[in-house]
């Protein structure tokens, strides 16, 4: 099983920057290139939260499930 990060899908859509989108939420720009790479071993809800808010998306639209 594998869960695909596709945020910076969403960024780009949105036309929004990492820098830009880590102030928003209030993360360091290292640690949302984490989350940006699938490197993320966990994800906080209310940093999900942040992220749909700022990008007006739903969670399903930042994470994906594909079968191996």
């Amino acid at each position: 099983m594998s869960i695909v990060v596709n945020l910076d899908v969403m960024m780009a859509k949105r036309k929004m920057s990492s820098g830009e989108l880590a102030e928003k939420i209030g993360l360091t720009q290292a640690n949302l290139s984490i989350l940006k790479t699938g490197k993320a071993r966990a994800i906080r809800f209310s940093t999900l939260e942040a992220i749909c808010r700022v990008l007006d998306c739903q969670p399903g639209d930042i994470l994906e499930y594909r079968e191996e």
